[in-house]
């Protein structure tokens, strides 16, 4: 089992930034491919954005050009700097990774969300 623990969010104003983490611990071999997801009340989860072992990123359109998304490889952590948010904005967060535990296994992992409420 590889344990990815989520920290960093919170309540906060329209407008305002927030910056989500997740650390990823336990037996890994290699990090590849990271994630953050988001789910609102009664929504689906939905991708927010993706970060890749080389460092290339995705992003959903609703975030694009607000939230970024970042790796540190050699501590096993994923970022997310979040600026204007909105209230639809609004979710649990969770952090998403494919972790090679040795060299012929590969496993999905999710944490357990951090929730980000957006609100005057």
């Amino acid at each position: 089992q590889v344990p990815l623990v989520e920290s960093g969010g919170g309540l906060v104003q329209p407008g305002g930034s927030l910056r989500l983490s997740c650390t990823a611990s336990g037996d890994i071999f290699k990090v590849n491919d990271m994630a953050w997801y988001r789910q609102a009340p009664e929504n689906e989860r939905d991708l927010v954005a993706t970060v890749a072992r080389d460092g290339s990123t995705n992003y959903a359109d609703s975030v694009e050009g607000r939230f970024t998304i970042s790796r540190d490889n050699a501590k096993n952590m994923l970022y997310l700097q979040m600026n204007s948010l909105a209230p639809e904005d609004t979710a649990t967060y969770y952090c998403n990774a494919d972790v090679e535990v040795n060299r012929d296994n590969e496993y999905n992992y999710w944490g357990q969300g951090t929730q980000v409420t957006v609100s005057s």
